[in-house]
């Protein structure tokens, strides 16, 4: 819950503008002076604060400077500059009287930004709640959070004044909220000889250091930052130290990473033998996954729990295992990581796991045969596309939450460009909070870029999803205040490009309607200009096809006016994320076309 300033209410509400939103033109005397010609500031924070607020505190100085040209030092202590920026959290520091320390104390993550004379204070419940109160302040002085991906830079001030300002925020909806960054096909590095990523290589540290950025900037709290992929300990713990709970994905126990049991001797290096088979080297299983727990023990970090192949596929059971003894084995499975978890992590504060419910396992959790502990977060799937394939109707005395996909990679690609949409998200959302599955929310983003939007609207939910999902209609609500804060005086063109998008692109399957033809099409030619049998693509294709063609060009018409209304980086964004996903289905249509037009060409040479 938002409270005590006006505009606070629209990073949640999407009413108004939010970036650069507190930042006061004109006259000083109404404002804090963070930056002038002459006027000095300084960030405070005190040597014993939490890392994850230290990290906050360099993204703002780093922040000022971009708007301002000149990065306030951070210091222990005043050391004299005209305005200080203290971030304090509660516990750790005297804080004004007007801080609601009352209200903030207990509560995780709640976080107050006040102005007091030359005095900036940003103070948490704990310290994220410390480090989000950077974060928001970074946003209202005009810095993008998703920056990295949407290449927004903040206006260039040789002042900068922020409002008289009393912000506070009560804790998040869903309290451990964050991103999986699925399938990273086009991120290890070297490159094999054949040019690809290689595989088994290691993604650079410094994408890491962005997403786990974008994730803080939107107030998340949690990553999972490996899918198949190298991992190192530095990754995981820059994720600790910045703030973020460190978890994976369904099938990677006790964040043991499977992946590697073979690939990068991990089963070996642990003694765990030789077999993933829980009747002939039980022992070793539980020592692999003690491995996991070893490695990460002194992290922030989620155990995931459960009992699945050493890929991502159902555990395989000798033939004519019966259920009944293949869920006996799955307890005791699950009853073991929580015992070795106990056993060697410390236990203030408690461990916390989750057990998805992906697969084969939600029909038997449904049909009530699988025992899971109490205490084990229950993780809800959706269907790989957005709509959720089941929600808790009764909470059961326990803590439920979800993993939701905005984008994976599969046996049908589902990556490329964003299909689930704001609509989608705002339904699906709705029906999470209703159920109570708040206590965790996962969510696949493959490789981020291109699903920004709806990532930020998430991320928005997961922070106050009353506010954000009422009144009515918060996708259409939501696709407006992005349009107003992303591409300005081409606004309204954009939203109309965005229903455009949404009404040509519905389902990911969308994505590949022309280039299917062109793969039909290209066979009958080749069948034809061999002196085989060869037929025309059929007359609803066709129809279909030009239908398609028609709808995508005058949409692209529409996308292109819209463009000159917007500033040259706004144009780009615009291109990347409406434009693009239109031409990765309306070129091929196009070919498939004339690809169909050669096929009934009477002529053969003409038919070339």
């Amino acid at each position: 819950m938002t409270l005590a300033l006006p505009s606070a209410s629209r990073a949640q509400s999407w009413t108004g503008p939010v970036r650069g939103s507190w930042v006061l033109e004109g006259a000083r005397g109404t404002g804090v002076v963070i930056a002038a010609p002459g006027s000095a500031s300084e960030i405070i924070v005190a040597a014993n604060e939490n890392s994850a607020v230290q990290q906050a505190a360099v993204f703002l100085a780093g922040d000022i400077g971009r708007i301002t040209g000149h990065a306030p030092a951070i210091v222990h202590a005043a050391a004299g500059a005209r305005t200080r920026l203290h971030l304090v959290t509660l516990g750790n520091g005297t804080v004004p009287t007007a801080i609601a320390s009352d209200v903030l104390r207990g509560k995780a993550e709640s976080h107050q930004i006040l102005t007091d004379g030359d005095d900036i204070w940003l103070v948490g419940a704990d310290a994220r709640g410390t480090a989000y109160a950077a974060y928001t302040l970074s946003e209202r002085i005009g810095i993008d959070p998703l920056y990295l991906w949407t290449g927004f830079t903040p206006q260039k001030r040789t002042t900068l004044i922020l409002r008289q300002t009393n912000h506070l925020v009560g804790p998040p909806t869903i309290r451990y909220r964050g991103l999986f960054h699925d399938d990273e096909d086009i991120l290890p590095r070297p490159f094999e000889d054949a040019g690809y990523p290689l595989r088994i290589g290691d993604v650079p540290l410094e994408w890491y250091a962005r997403f786990f950025e974008t994730a803080l900037r939107l107030r998340m709290n949690m990553v999972a930052p490996y899918a198949r992929t190298h991992r190192r300990a530095e990754v995981q713990q820059m994720a600790s130290d910045w703030g973020l709970f460190y978890t994976s994905h369904h099938y990677d126990i006790l964040l043991s990473n499977p992946f590697g049991f073979e690939r990068y001797g991990l089963a070996r290096e642990r003694g765990a033998g030789t077999s993933w088979d829980w009747y002939t080297n039980r022992r070793g299983m539980l020592d692999y996954w003690r491995g996991g727990v070893r490695e990460n023990a002194l992290l922030h970090a989620i155990w995931p729990v459960g009992l699945r192949g050493a890929e991502d596929r159902a555990y395989d059971f000798p033939a004519n295992t019966s259920p009944a003894e293949q869920l006996r084995v799955f307890r005791e499975a699950v009853d073991s990581q929580l015992a070795i978890t106990r056993a060697l992590a410390p236990a203030d504060p408690s461990p916390l796991f989750t057990f998805t419910l992906y697969s084969e396992m939600l029909a038997r959790f449904e049909s009530g045969s699988l025992s899971v502990p109490p205490e084990v977060i229950l993780v809800w799937p959706d269907d790989n596309d957005g709509v959720m394939r089941g929600l808790p109707t009764s909470l059961g005395g326990r803590k439920h939450g979800v993993y939701y996909h905005l984008a994976y990679f599969g046996p049908r690609t589902k990556q490329v460009t964003h299909i689930v949409g704001p609509a989608t998200v705002a339904r699906e959302f709705t029906r999470i909070r209703d159920a109570g599955a708040t206590e965790y929310a996962l969510v696949n983003v493959t490789e981020l870029r291109d699903f920004v939007m709806e990532t930020r609207m998430i991320a928005d939910i997961a922070w106050d999803a009353n506010r954000a999902l009422s009144p009515t209609d918060p996708s259409t609500r939501f696709v407006k205040w992005w349009s107003h804060e992303y591409f300005g005086a081409g606004a309204a063109a954009a939203e109309s490009s965005y229903a455009d998008r949404q009404r040509l692109l519905g389902r990911f399957d969308d994505i590949w309607r022309g280039s299917e033809q062109v793969r039909v099409a290209l066979h009958e030619l080749h069948a034809r200009f061999n002196g085989a049998p060869s037929h025309a693509l059929a007359a609803d294709t066709v129809a279909m096809l030009s239908r398609l063609d028609r709808e995508y060009r005058a949409a692209m018409s529409r996308g292109t006016r819209a463009s000159l209304a917007m500033t040259p980086e706004a144009r780009q964004f615009f291109l990347e994320h409406v434009m693009l996903g239109l031409l990765i289905d309306w070129r091929p249509t196009q070919a498939a076309l004339l690809l169909d037009r050669a096929l009934r060409e009477p002529d053969a040479r003409r038919a070339w």
